[in-house]
């Protein structure tokens, strides 16, 4: 009999060349590359045909990342293994490539209420949902089929465009359902605006949080947002967008700010390099409170993630010099313990 874990007290130390025979095991063992991965597939279907997404990453030991790498996805996994897949629509490739975006979905109200939509049989009537749930299902048409739609195309439109995809549907059911037993932080809605379906602490893509407040009329297509701040002025709110490590990516040295965690609740933040306290930017987020102004924070750890951590509000409690201003925010919700280790660490 072996023994999964050493008795009390013992600890195992490799050297580095047993350390890199055992990394380079675990590597191998892994299929990491497209054709092992449909041979793997391809295997494991001989005696379990009706094996899912789920299933499959329990027995490979894959993760989502490595199998939607490269634009992949589940459902041309399942193509290339010769499995049976249901009928392709017009616009198959994009809104394949797409379902990897939503990877990062942590929420459980977003997921439930798309594993509910998704299960339905014909194309919902999206005008006849209340605000809150037309606004969740802006968010998912927007990451999913945005590349397959006319620039003025109508939320309406890209649902009806989805539902012509059974395949994506079925996929989207799948990942949803391997999603829900990850979601590993407590979760509040955002008070302040009550239609807009954000959770603290949870994670948004830049469309997503623009769709989340109904910035976009009935267009599905979200205009692009690349600059740090965004002035919602519909919202009455400022969306904040920031990247913790400047390290990497593409920030020249007048981008890199100083954006860390001070504490649980307090946030250090530097604005613009043009920014001076008495211009109407200045003044905007210092008298953000006097004036009604929402502010509320997105924070990611790197460039290379694609969603923000919805951080919720913030409230100004004060600045040193300016151009750019240093500005302390305080949370209206403090950051869980992991979130504030990984959000000072980025930066030390």
């Amino acid at each position: 009999m072996q023994f999964p874990f050493l008795p009390v007290g013992c600890n195992l130390q490799l050297d580095e060349k047993a350390a890199e025979i055992v990394l380079r095991s675990l590597r191998e063992a892994i299929p990491s590359r497209w054709p092992a991965k449909v041979d793997e597939l391809r295997s494991l279907r001989r005696d379990r045909p009706g094996l899912d997404l789920a299933e499959f990453m329990d027995e490979t030991g894959l993760d989502l990342d490595d199998l939607y790498s490269g634009s992949k996805s589940w459902s041309d996994l399942l193509d290339a293994a010769g499995a049976p897949t249901l009928p392709a629509g017009p616009s198959e490739v994009p809104l394949r490539r797409a379902i990897g975006r939503m990877l990062h979905l942590d929420d459980q109200e977003r997921i439930s209420f798309y594993r509910q939509f998704l299960a339905q049989t014909e194309s919902a009537n999206a005008e006849a949902l209340p605000e809150r749930a037309r606004r969740l299902v802006h968010m998912l048409v927007a990451s999913i089929a945005d590349r397959a739609l006319h620039k003025e195309a109508s939320i309406q439109e890209a649902v009806d465009l989805m539902w012509a995809h059974p395949q994506v549907l079925a996929e989207l059911q799948e990942l949803f359902g391997v999603l829900s037993d990850r979601v590993d932080h407590i979760h509040q809605p955002l008070a302040t605006h009550a239609d807009a379906p954000l959770q603290i602490h949870a994670r948004y893509s830049r469309i997503e949080i623009l769709a989340a407040f109904g910035l976009n009329d009935d267009r599905a297509k979200i205009a692009a947002w690349q600059s740090g701040v965004y002035e919602a002025k519909a919202a009455n709110a400022e969306l904040f967008a920031f990247t913790l490590d400047k390290s990497t990516g593409g920030f020249s040295p007048t981008t890199r700010y100083r954006d860390y965690a001070i504490s649980r609740t307090l946030i250090h933040w530097e604005s613009q390099s043009s920014t001076r306290a008495d211009s109407p930017t200045g003044l905007r987020y210092r008298n953000h409170e006097r004036d009604g102004r929402t502010i509320l924070l997105f924070t990611r750890l790197r460039a290379d993630d694609r969603a923000f951590w919805f951080l919720g509000p913030a409230t100004y409690r004060g600045h040193v010099g300016e151009r750019p201003m240093a500005i302390t925010w305080e949370l209206a919700h403090p950051l869980s313990g992991d979130l504030y280790t990984a959000f000072a660490a980025a930066v030390a």
